[in-house]
């Protein structure tokens, strides 16, 4: 079975509940600017990539694929900072030491243990598989981080808080695990399903994915909470005089 062109008018369809998403955002909150901003930027971005991965799907160069590995990389480990209102510069090297050991040690067992890529950069591979685990490494430092500043704040130990932090931010990923394929199909596998692949080939590729996720959303996540430590010590003592000094 062939998948189906979607053409741009069909494609227009499916903004519709998303116009009446922002219609109620906005006669509730008032607040859907950055709704707006989300969908226009998934717009330009989406459509962009697609001309991006055009040109390198043809051009087949390990030495291209590598520069746009690189780039996942450092904005993987950029945008996980963004929860909190604390100094990047020195939590950034710690978030990209994360995401290099947990999301590329996993994307190499992945790619070459498991898929056997031939040759190893093979495009349509390597670069969707990489936005999958950096993703996934991305978004759980980025719930860890938020929640271990938060339990800090609090008064929070930091071994205590780092562990309340672990826990929550594997939340997500292992009720994914829970739902897959009982409530949900995750995208891969309806994606396989839907261009006539076997459902039973679909689900290998599948339990693939999950594992993946889960093991480089939690590497990445105990990597980072190990290393920061020390930076988030220094930068609680470093405030504190000027918290007191600003008291009358």
């Amino acid at each position: 079975m062939d998948i189906a062109t979607i053409s741009v008018p069909r494609l227009a369809l499916s903004f519709i509940p998303v116009a009446i998403v922002i219609v109620l955002m906005w006669h509730w909150s008032h607040r859907y600017g950055r709704a707006l901003q989300a969908i226009a930027r998934m717009l330009i971005q989406l459509t962009l990539i697609g001309y991006v991965l055009v040109y390198i799907f043809q051009a087949e160069s390990g030495l291209i694929i590598s520069g746009v590995l690189s780039i996942m990389l450092v904005a993987a480990s950029w945008i996980a900072l963004n929860t909190v209102d604390l100094p990047k510069g020195s939590l950034f090297p710690a978030s990209l030491v994360s995401v290099l050991v947990g999301g590329g040690s996993t994307l190499v067992l992945i790619t070459q243990g498991v898929l056997q890529l031939e040759p190893w950069y093979q495009p349509s591979f390597m670069i969707p598989l990489a936005g999958m685990i950096f993703a996934a490494s991305m978004t759980n430092i980025s719930l860890a981080l938020e929640r271990l500043h938060a339990e800090l704040e609090n008064g929070i130990a930091f071994q205590a808080a780092r562990d309340i932090a672990f826990r929550t931010s594997m939340i997500p990923v292992i009720n994914s695990c829970l739902a897959v394929g009982l409530i949900s199909l995750p995208g891969m596998m309806t994606g396989q399903i839907l261009s006539g692949v076997s459902p039973l080939i679909a689900v290998r590729y599948q339990i693939m994915v999950m594992c993946m996720i889960f093991g480089a959303a939690g590497l990445s996540t105990v990597c980072f909470l190990t290393m920061i430590r020390k930076p988030i010590e220094r930068g609680r003592t470093t405030a504190v005089p000027q918290k007191e000094c600003a008291k009358p």
